[in-house]
């Protein structure tokens, strides 16, 4: 392994009922009720059987909200033949309502849009014209074919504030690192219940959302415990498709999506491991060409997720801002699409400044948006760590298993090549910024990928100047499943010591914990708890709190 009020109580009572394992293996119905799933063992692209198919059978999600609008999806599937990734299927009308009530009683927008064939029959609205820092519902309707009439699932979102409203808070969701082989997904099913009990307004999603893996090359240390779709490691358009509608049909994930409203973004295993802009370290020649892999991998993601943006190979950019009125901007940072290659480690000075990990276009991007923002808090998601990270001497037991899910590939450099620390030049020039500029510290990166939990000091120039708060992996295999060892075993917790023995600046860390963190934003400081999932081989794990830190812009405390 390398690194791998009465409708709100309606709401809540009948929002997640968590199905049994064995009505899990990544599927769902498209109703609400998940007594009517259907478990299919027909893995791949075989058809679907009369029995489980459903127009809805992906659910419905939404993302990147705005004052006025909000990103509504779904999938369609119109014929037992229409598989994902499988480029069958005729074209069908597909309705859309929005409703102020999940009753539906007074629809505030309605429309229509085209399913096809060469999205994969995935849908995005845009509606607009809706009412700022509202919660909406939401549904489509099938108008063709022979299961004309058929009505998805309801779901839930909500539009921001005003750009210039005054809020009293802001409450994310933070997750990332979803593998699907390695264990259920008991931190959406949470996800899921809190926000339909309205206490997340949105989740952002740092990254990993699926993983490339062929089953059994990443599995944690229960080995498989339901199998990927397909089986194989993904390479073209129609192998990611896929994977993304198996992920799709898993009843936690399709909770969490038609709960609240999604913010998102990539790294790595959404293309190939360790992936940067004109190769990935799990690329080989064999595997074809790069850019057609890499093209693909970006075309499904858009097709599949509620995001508002393009695709880098297509000219766009799914780099982007989003605001809370004047309490919080969320600047989401894209670090595969451009970065250099990874390189020897070089101290600051010594780094060339074209060696990127965000690109000149992204760069400049972010540091406008720093220097003209009037938000209180500056939040700015990043899908590898910002933070410097020391791990020499930190004994053979660990050693190893722990450099490698974090993505070292020299044990004599004490930085990982893969994320900030790989790309010091960069960093140096983001700090300087928010050191010259945002002095008072109401800065938080938000982070993923190393599937663990982490609360970082951002020091520059021995000041601080932010905070990194970094969420757990929701199942990818973390330290203790890398050692095949129960959660917090004596070589984990002296891993732990050790790192906050020789790094000063970081302040907690778990390294065995599943889960996903939540985020308060008020305007006297930003308050992250991290949620831990008590066994990713029960489907509906049941989650469990864990430790809180705050920020107040100057040091992070219990």
């Amino acid at each position: 392994m390398t690194r791998r009020s009465l409708f709100r109580g309606t709401l809540i009572a009948g929002a997640v009922t968590v199905a049994p394992a064995y009505l899990n293996r990544g599927y769902a119905s498209d109703t609400a009720s998940l007594g009517s799933a259907s478990v299919s063992e027909n893995y791949g692209l075989s058809p679907y059987t009369q029995t489980e198919h459903q127009p809805f059978m992906h659910g419905v999600a939404s993302g990147d909200p705005l004052p006025n609008s909000v990103i509504l999806w779904t999938r369609v599937t119109p014929t037992v033949e229409s598989v994902p990734g499988s480029g069958q299927g005729p074209d069908v009308r597909v309705g859309w309502e929005i409703s102020a009530t999940p009753d539906f009683a007074r629809i505030v927008r309605s429309g229509t849009a085209i399913a096809t064939a060469v999205n994969d029959h995935a849908v995005h609205v845009d509606p607009f014209e809706l009412a700022p820092d509202t919660v909406y519902f939401y549904r489509f309707r099938l108008l063709d074919g022979d299961q004309s009439g058929r009505v998805s699932r309801i779901g839930r979102t909500r539009t921001t504030p005003l750009d210039d409203a005054n809020s009293a808070q802001l409450r994310l969701a933070v997750c990332s690192c979803a593998n699907f082989e390695a264990g259920y997904f008991g931190a959406y099913s949470d996800i899921a219940r809190r926000a339909y009990a309205e206490e997340i307004d949105v989740v952002v999603h740092m990254g990993d959302y699926i993983y490339e893996y062929a089953s059994g090359d990443y599995a944690g240390k229960y080995g498989v415990v339901r199998p990927h779709v397909p089986t194989w490691e993904l390479r073209v358009l129609s192998d990611y498709r896929s994977r993304y509608g198996h992920y799709r049909r898993d009843v936690e994930l399709q909770e969490a999506h038609a709960a609240a409203p999604w913010v998102v973004t990539w790294d790595d295993h959404e293309i190939a491991n360790d992936a940067w802009s004109g190769g990935a370290s799990d690329h080989t020649d064999k595997q074809g060409d790069w850019y057609s892999r890499r093209d693909a991998a970006m075309q499904a993601y858009l097709e599949w997720l509620p995001v508002r943006g393009g695709s880098p190979s297509r000219g766009g950019r799914i780099y982007r801002t989003l605001r809370f009125g004047r309490l919080a901007e969320l600047n989401m940072l894209d670090l595969r699409s451009y970065r250099s290659a990874p390189g020897v480690f070089r101290p600051i000075g010594q780094e060339s400044q074209d060696h990127t990990i965000m690109g000149q276009e992204q760069f400049e991007w972010l540091s406008a948006r720093l220097s003209n923002t009037s938000a209180r808090w500056n939040l700015i998601g990043t899908s590898v760590m910002m933070s410097p990270l020391n791990l020499l001497d930190i004994g053979r037991v660990v050693h190893q298993p722990l450099l490698e899910m974090v993505g070292f590939e020299d044990t004599e450099t004490p930085v990982n090549s893969d994320q900030w620390d790989g790309y010091v030049a960069d960093r140096e020039r983001l700090l300087a910024q928010l050191g010259r500029e945002h002095a008072h510290g109401r800065t938080v990166f938000l982070t993923g990928d190393i599937h663990s939990e982490w609360a970082n000091h951002i020091v520059h120039e021995d000041r601080v100047i932010a905070a990194e708060l970094v969420c757990s992996s929701v199942s990818a295999p973390n330290v203790d499943d890398v050692l095949t060892l129960p959660a917090n075993n004596p070589a984990s917790t002296s891993a732990e010591a050790h790192i906050l023995r020789h790094n000063s600046h970081i302040s907690h860390v778990d390294l065995d914990a599943h889960g996903y963190a939540t985020l308060t934003i008020t305007e006297d400081g930003a308050e992250m708890s991290w949620q831990r999932c008590t066994d990713v081989t029960v489907a509906g794990s049941g989650v469990q709190a864990g430790p809180t830190r705050r920020y107040d812009g100057a040091r992070i405390s219990v």
